[in-house]
């Protein structure tokens, strides 16, 4: 499981997907269903490794990827799932919290990437194991994500939770 952040700009979308063809990784992503309903271009998306999510039932998405990810670990295969935890480029007040729950439900660790576009960078910082408490698990996230700009550094979400 890894989160990026932040994500305030459509041009996220184009460099994230330039920063897993480099690194040669099968990352699959989360995306907003309608995306994946345009013809064509969903194709495309799914082909890219977009899984699409209905936001209004979030719940199912997060336990349907848990057991993804439970299955992979059984045949012994990596996984790899990459989320904007925000779930919009514009500003909100908090994360979504389906990214937290699929760690700590499924036992993985969360990977921290970014994108700097202050410093021209992305990458992939740090692994957390996470403890399953949720201020303290985004107190180790924020210290280590929280200082990165986005492409509008005032739309970059606080990093908490969701209450």
């Amino acid at each position: 499981m890894v989160i990026i952040y932040p994500h305030t700009s459509n041009w996220d979308f184009v460099v994230g997907i330039l920063a897993k063809w480099s690194i040669g990784i099968p990352v699959a992503f989360w995306g907003k269903d309608s995306l994946f309903r345009i013809p064509l271009f969903g194709r495309w998306v799914r082909w890219l490794g977009g899984v699409p999510v209905d936001r209004s039932t979030p719940q199912g998405a997060v336990g349907a990827m848990v057991e993804r990810f439970k299955q992979a670990r059984a045949r012994d295969e990596f996984m790899w799932l990459a989320v904007a935890p925000e779930g919009t480029r514009r500003y909100c007040d908090s994360l979504r919290s389906g990214f937290y729950g699929v760690a700590v439900q499924a036992g993985v660790p969360l990977g921290l990437a970014y994108f700097d576009f202050a410093q021209r960078e992305v990458g992939l910082m740090h692994f957390l194991q996470l403890c399953g408490e949720p201020s303290a698990d985004m107190a180790a996230v924020a210290s280590r994500l929280g200082h990165h700009r986005g492409r509008r550094p005032e739309w970059a979400a606080p990093i908490r939770l969701k209450d």
